[in-house]
């Protein structure tokens, strides 16, 4: 079984061609191929092109504890490249069809940065969707109990569920602590994925990340896309925002109707073959 290995700022996925094979893998299949000791080890595989009668391209992408994600940034930049390096795009825009939606993409002269239109962020709770008191609302500078302690949020969607904390001060630890319980946490019925954001200036912020279905991750194009549209929704950052995360930087361009532009690199490592004894 082939796959082709790329990672986004060290959020690596797994590509695989529905030309090369079945696109269809079980639960406990998923698991083992990401799997970074009993398999080739990934945050997940990107299944696809596949077709769409919507976009140019289809895809579905894939969490390593099986589950389907809506929308992934880096996912989308690496199938982007995947595209490229097997010659089914050149330097024309084209779409492609998630599960959160159709998203428009641009690849460099030279593939040494891939440019995603994201598609517009909602803070709307019958959108994200939330579980709050009263009447659908924006979810904005709410309280949050995680750990026996109150915190204040944003939620936000752009095709998938994200929780949003500012803080003073970001750092893998407070996302190892706090990560799985917002990502489990009862006011998100789909569970989320968390970011912890600092604002550092007005056109850059850092962020810690706790993805859902993957756990603490490197970078990520949605949670900077989402964290960039709080620190625009905070009225703490203008237009033009670098996110600056463990992995490396992503440069975003957010308007006041919140719709995100993503851009950055994606990176080839291996072609891959899994044997089948793996999955035995």
């Amino acid at each position: 079984m082939k796959f082709e290995k790329y990672h986004a700022l060290g959020n690596d996925y797994l590509v695989y061609d529905p030309k090369d094979g079945n696109e269809s893998f079980s639960e406990r299949d998923i698991v083992r191929i990401c799997h970074r000791n009993f398999g080739l080890g990934s945050d997940g595989i990107l299944v696809g092109p596949l077709p769409s009668p919507d976009a140019d391209f289809g895809l579905k992408i894939l969490n390593p504890d099986g589950s389907e994600a809506e929308k992934s940034g880096n996912g989308l930049r690496i199938f982007a490249r995947y595209l490229h390096d097997s010659n089914r795009v050149s330097g024309e825009p084209f779409t492609v069809d998630t599960l959160g939606g159709v998203v428009s993409c641009e690849i460099s002269e030279g593939a040494d940065t891939i440019t995603v239109d994201m598609g517009q962020v909602t803070f709307r709770s019958d959108q994200i969707p939330v579980n709050v008191n009263g009447d659908a609302r924006e979810v904005v500078n709410e309280s949050i109990q995680a750990l026996d302690e109150t915190h204040l949020y944003y939620a936000a969607s752009i095709g998938n569920p994200h929780c949003v904390l500012p803080v003073e001060q970001v750092t893998k630890d407070l996302a190892l602590k706090l990560g799985p319980e917002l990502e489990n946490h009862p006011n998100f019925p789909n569970r989320t994925n968390v970011q912890f954001l600092q604002v550092l200036n007005r056109n850059r912020i850092k962020i810690e990340i706790w993805e859902r279905g993957a756990g603490y991750t490197l970078a990520s194009g949605s949670s900077s896309s989402a964290a960039g549209a709080v620190a625009r929704k905070m009225g703490a950052c203008d237009e033009e925002i670098t996110v600056e995360m463990p992995g490396g930087e992503i440069h975003l361009i957010i308007n006041d109707d919140y719709k995100v532009r993503m851009s950055g690199p994606a990176t080839r490592v291996a072609t891959m073959e899994l044997d089948l004894e793996c999955l035995g």
